[in-house]
């Protein structure tokens, strides 16, 4: 069977996804058409061979409207028979994308395609799609309520029996791991500077914070409190704060995907091979589960064990999310999220996955690993499962 590997990942560096933002005056599709150019670029490719662009989006509105795939290829002067779609998986819609273009490379559909993914959470707010129409009203019979993701941490808090404090020393982990690593130049091979409207470049993550302590941390208020939905769910203690949170972020990322045979051909070296990939459905209620049942599916494709795998992704979206699912399969947390993650280095929604995989790529090399495994909980309940193995 056709192998699909990637031949090289890049990210930009995250922006503060609001006005003032570093990034917030970088139009998306020229977020993403800056990714599209550097793998282009580092790799001596003329774009005309690839096959699709492949690019998650969330906020598919205002500037991120009409296929911005599409959009920002041609922004970043690939040939008009390039094409491009936009995929909205929610928060894993780029790991999606990888995962596309990597079944498109073993079915034989593809010998060269980029997935990748975008995000302006400073031009296009959550929930800008959203302000003309009202997507669950056909759910109501089904699902009379469905809260929002911070309620889905924060009954994983609760029944995880995670408390304030261990939400807390796991957000300053992740400044602190994200910090060390910038420090020790290890983001360098990953971030491809953006070019500012007013002059000058963006290459360094304005979300971490090097400085953060679990005493300031821990005077920060409850982000959503709610006296109704303490009487619907008692079990709550209100320990979700800014400060162990995702915060908004402008950002984008990248994968070049292709089968080894064309790799060879092209003269290129092989980073990582896609080694197996799940996708699952979870409650859309808690919604931030399914890493869980993800992980568990992949480990029973990929005939891998849990000991096997060197390094875990698991997006913080919400620092819950990565301890319950750490203890759920009993992993060391040396391996998980060695660098930081989204609490730190900023959840670009549709820009995430391939952010994430930009990251492990570049953890296993650095460290000799083999194995890698990443998994994304995703609004509406879902979440993508992926293994990579170095080369």
């Amino acid at each position: 069977m056709t192998s699909a590997v990637i031949v090289d990942v890049v990210r930009t560096a995250s922006g503060r996804g609001k006005p003032g933002g570093a990034l917030s005056g970088v139009h998306p599709a020229d977020l993403l058409a800056t990714v599209l150019t550097a793998l282009i670029e580092r790799n001596g490719l003329d774009p005309v061979i690839v096959d699709d662009v492949i690019a998650g989006c969330v906020g598919q509105a205002g500037d991120q409207a009409l296929n911005i795939g599409r959009t920002a290829l041609l922004t970043a002067g690939f040939p008009v028979s390039v094409p491009g779609t936009s995929v909205d998986r929610q928060c894993g819609s780029s790991q999606q994308a990888v995962h596309f273009a990597a079944q498109g490379v073993i079915a034989g559909a593809y010998d060269v395609a980029i997935a990748c993914g975008v995000e302006s959470m400073s031009r296009v707010p959550m929930g800008k799609a959203l302000v003309d129409g009202d997507p669950h009203g056909p759910l109501a019979s089904r699902f009379p309520s469905l809260p929002n993701q911070g309620i889905g941490a924060e009954l994983i808090a609760a029944r995880w029996k995670l408390d304030r404090a261990q939400v807390d020393q796991y957000a300053a982990r992740s400044h602190a791991r994200a910090a060390a690593t910038a420090a020790a130049g290890g983001f360098e091979r990953e971030i491809v500077p953006v070019a500012l409207p007013g002059g000058g470049e963006h290459t360094v993550d304005e979300t971490v914070r090097p400085g953060t302590t679990v005493e300031a941390l821990a005077g920060l208020s409850p982000a959503f409190r709610d006296a109704a939905l303490s009487e619907r769910y008692p079990e709550i203690e209100w320990v979700i704060t800014a400060g162990n949170s995702s915060p908004l972020t402008d950002g984008a990322s990248g994968a070049l995907v292709m089968s080894e045979e064309a790799a060879r051909r092209l003269g290129l070296t092989p980073r990582a091979r896609v080694h197996s990939f799940a996708v699952v459905g979870s409650d859309p209620e808690v919604m931030l589960t399914g890493p869980m049942p993800a992980t568990h599916k992949i480990l029973r494709r990929s005939g891998l064990a849990v000991g096997d795998i060197d390094a875990f992704e698991v997006n913080e979206a919400f620092a819950p999310v990565p301890l319950a699912w750490a203890a759920e399969f009993g992993v060391d947390e040396a391996r998980l999220n060695p660098r930081g993650g989204a609490v730190a280095l900023g959840h670009p929604l549709g820009g995430s996955g391939t952010r994430l995989l930009t990251t492990l790529v570049n953890h296993l090399e650095q460290t000799g690993g083999r194995y890698g495994l990443q998994t994304m909980c995703e609004g509406g309940g879902m979440a993508n499962a992926t293994i990579i193995e170095r080369i």
